[in-house]
Order: C-alpha cells, then sequence, then structure tokens
C-alpha cells in the first residue's frame, strides 16, 4: 500500500532491541526480547522491528526465529546491506526488512543510508529481497536525492532519519530543531509525491514525537529506545501506551487544524 497523503491512522513500531541488550549485560536469557514483543502486542503496537547486526551486540539470529514464529504482529528486520543479512533474511522472510548503515565501532546508527551512492550494490539486494516477498524499506536521510534513489531502486517504502532534529532539542538548538522539522516535512512530502510509503524513526521521544507524528504523509513511526528506557519508571505497556497517546494527540490536532482556518 502507498500513502499519498491524509490522516490516516500512524502506525507504531516498537523496536525491541534494547531489551536484548540489557539481556546480552549478564550473558542469560533474562529479559527476553520476544516476551517484550509480546506484551507491546498486547499494549498497541502495530509491529515489532529488531536489528540483527554483524556483531550480534543485542538481538541474536535465535531471536529471530523466535519472533516470526510466536508474534503475531508484522516483524520488521532491520539489517546491513551483506550477504550474510540477505541470507538470514531470505531464510526467515520477515514481513518487511529495513536496509540501514552499519559500523561496528558505532554505538547506534549515526545517520541514513546512501542510497544514492551505493545503487549498484543495493540494486540486486532489494531484487531479491523483493523477489521473496518481503516489503523493502530503505534508512535514509530527509534528502530529495536519496528519495529519488529509493525510488530508482524499486524501494517501496523509505524511513527518514529523524536523530539530527531530536539532537536539537536535547541541545536546545531551536533554529536547527526547526530546519530538520522542515527537512523531514518537505522530505515527506516528496517521498509520498514518488509514490513512496513513507516512515520514521530514531531518536524519538514524548517530547519530540508531536510535530513528526503530526506530519500527514507519513505512515508509521518506529520507536525503541527511549521506550525500552521508560518502561524502567512505567513498565513496557504503559510506555507504550503513553506513545500512542501522544501520537494521535498529535495527529488528531494536526487533522482539525484547516478546519479551525476555515471558520
Amino acid at each position: 500500500m502507498t500513502r499519498t497523503g491524509g490522516f490516516g491512522h500512524l502506525r507504531l513500531g516498537v523496536n525491541i532491541d534494547h531489551v536484548a541488550t540489557i539481556r546480552n549485560a549478564r550473558g542469560n536469557d533474562h529479559p527476553d526480547p520476544v516476551r517484550a514483543a509480546k506484551l507491546a502486542a498486547e499494549a498497541g503496537a502495530d509491529g515489532i522491528t529488531a536489528h540483527l547486526r554483524e556483531d550480534r551486540r543485542h538481538i541474536r539470529d535465535g531471536d529471530i526465529a523466535r519472533l516470526m514464529e510466536e508474534i503475531g504482529l508484522p516483524l520488521n528486520l532491520e539489517m546491513a546491506a551483506t550477504p550474510e543479512m540477505l541470507d538470514i533474511a531470505l531464510r526467515h522472510k520477515p514481513h518487511a526488512c529495513c536496509i540501514v548503515p552499519e559500523r561496528r565501532e558505532e554505538v547506534t546508527t549515526e545517520g541514513g543510508l546512501d542510497a544514492a551512492g551505493l545503487h549498484n550494490h543495493l540494486a540486486p539486494i532489494i531484487e531479491r529481497l523483493s523477489d521473496a516477498g518481503i516489503r523493502v524499506s530503505l534508512f535514509i536521510n530527509a534528502e530529495k536525492r536519496q528519495l529519488e534513489a529509493a525510488r530508482s531502486l524499486g524501494a517501496p517504502v523509505v524511513e527518514l532519519h529523524t536523530g539530527a532534529y531530536c539532537d536539537a532539542i536535547l541541545e536546545k538548538q531551536h533554529a536547527k530543531r526547526d530546519a530538520e522539522l522542515e527537512r523531514l516535512r518537505i522530505a515527506a512530502r516528496d517521498g509520498a509525491a514518488l509514490g513512496l510509503e513513507v516512515h520514521a524513526g530514531h531518536g524519538l521521544t514524548f517530547e519530540t514525537v508531536g510535530p513528526v507524528a503530526a506530519i500527514p504523509e507519513l505512515a508509521e513511526l518506529n520507536i525503541g529506545h527511549f521506550l525500552i528506557g521508560e518502561a524502567i519508571f512505567v513498565g513496557l505497556a504503559e510506555s507504550i501506551r503513553l506513545m500512542r497517546e501522544a501520537m494521535d494527540k498529535a495527529r488528531a490536532g494536526a487533522a482539525a487544524e484547516p478546519k479551525k482556518g476555515a471558520q
């Protein structure tokens, strides 16, 4: 399905990576990320996201197998564009694969994929995933060049990197915040105009999610680290419920704005 605008239901994909990060700190099986995925489903998540990194720093291969077997929600597998990850994706056939840039030394994903510069490398990977019935998404910066590359590559979905916008809020750089938000708005419009379904994610919190959720062309937000961290204080179900509430409130407020202007 392709979104071209409007204020439809904004899906929430819950990333469970950092439940696995806590588990791996002790090297045993607790807390279980699959259990977290099941709780997320009960709390109102629309999908589950998990990033299987080359170094297996959080999610492990066995987690992907269990997620495919035990959860009813669509699984979005985040992966680097490598032969190993392609083989794993083709073996498990998740609902979607989001191709992300990955550097072993990074703490977390630092920016979007250079889909334009990596066109020839990505093309056969995207083709094989698509032929297997897996929906392909590219995690990119909010740039028209990258949107056009995604379309050229045949990826039906893009996810806009929201990290710079969130960082500007944390650093209280108001001009940069406004500029980054406008970049996201423009990219969402441009992506929809190209026939892409547009998602967004990275670094979103209760404080930062509202203006992003209000962008009408967005179909889905993927949020993880903040939800898992907030769960320490309020529980995972409540953390997800509050995020869902903030998203819905922002969406409803944005949808009502044209009506106010017409009065």
